[in-house]
């Protein structure tokens, strides 16, 4: 009954605050209620609802001038000060944080716009500094280092095959981290998986070395939902590792193994498709895995390197006839 009573709660907040019309007085905390129950903000993947989500909440409880939060200032006061004096208290937790949050406050403010509450988005008036494209990749030595630690030490089990899987597959984290034995056929070795970013689907084949390892696996966790959940049950149950709990994890294995602590795990997408380019695998190939919608988006990935030039000049060499020239 209790729950009857949240989910209706809740369709009633969401229903009001569709037909809330904003007005110039509502605080930019009534905006953000107003936002994430809008329809724009529900078409958003889940992966995408919670990390907007966490923005938001930090952003509006930056506090900017005479005490106050963000979130306490009326659409009708709020001006590039307040948010110039917030971006470079957000860029204390990192450049690409401090874009994301400046990014989803001018999602916001547009709303605000077409409902003529607001006659400026601030944020276009901020002078944003460009986020450094990353560059750091793993060795293949360096991968299969960390799962020797992660796999030595039943506490890292699932981190580890977290790790094995994102770089195996050349998949995201997130999706990794929260990836169930459904989306898995171990007797066909096949992944089939709906990614939560772009709800693009992939299909990807399974090596004998992850499969033995996911068997593994599935004789100790086969009977929860997850593939890699928590190894210790909370509140009873084997539930997914927290977005903000598997980073640091994850820098703890690299600690225990020796590795530079430069490498990050949202490296790991990036180290397996440069592989691929590295291997001579055209651009079709490559988005089969990925799942990426369109050749730009796999641009980023498509770096100079020693092996790929090396790979294509044998591979043009092969085709041609020397003795003509």
């Amino acid at each position: 009954m209790g729950t009857l009573e949240s989910n209706c709660e809740k369709d009633m907040i969401h229903t009001m605050a569709k037909r809330y019309t904003l007005k110039g007085t509502d605080t930019l905390d009534k905006l953000a209620q107003v936002y994430m129950n809008s329809d724009k903000f529900i078409d958003l993947s889940n992966g995408s609802q919670v990390s907007y989500e966490r923005h938001i909440i930090a952003a509006l409880a930056t506090k900017v001038m005479n005490g106050k939060t963000l979130g306490n200032i009326k659409l009708k006061d709020i001006n590039i000060s307040h948010i110039s004096n917030a971006y470079a208290q957000w860029r204390k937790a990192g450049l690409r944080s401090a874009n994301l949050r400046a990014a989803v406050m001018s999602v916001m403010f547009k709303l605000a716009q077409q409902q003529l509450a607001m006659m400026h988005n601030p944020v276009s008036l901020l002078d944003r500094k460009a986020t450094k494209r990353r560059k750091v990749k793993w060795t293949h030595e360096q991968v299969k280092l960390f799962l020797n630690a992660a796999y030595s030490d039943f506490n890292y089990r699932s981190v580890g095959l977290i790790v094995h899987m994102a770089y195996e597959w050349a998949q995201r984290i997130g999706d990794m981290r929260n990836l169930r034995w459904s989306s898995l056929d171990l007797n066909a070795q096949r992944l089939d998986l709906e990614q939560s970013k772009r709800g693009v689907s992939v299909h990807i084949p399974i090596s004998d070395t992850l499969t033995a390892m996911l068997r593994q696996q599935h004789e100790d966790f086969g009977h929860t939902l997850y593939v890699a959940p928590r190894v210790k049950a909370r509140a009873g149950s084997y539930t997914p590792y927290d977005i903000e709990e598997i980073s640091p994890l994850i820098n703890a294995v690299i600690t225990l193994a020796g590795l530079p602590d430069e490498l990050t795990a949202m490296d790991l997408r990036r180290t397996a498709i440069t592989e691929m380019v590295e291997a001579g695998v055209d651009l079709a190939g490559i988005m089969q895995v990925s799942g990426h919608s369109s050749p730009s988006s796999v641009t980023p990935y498509m770096v100079n390197t020693i092996s790929g030039a090396t790979t294509t000049q044998n591979k043009r060499w092969s085709k041609r006839d020397d003795s003509s020239t």
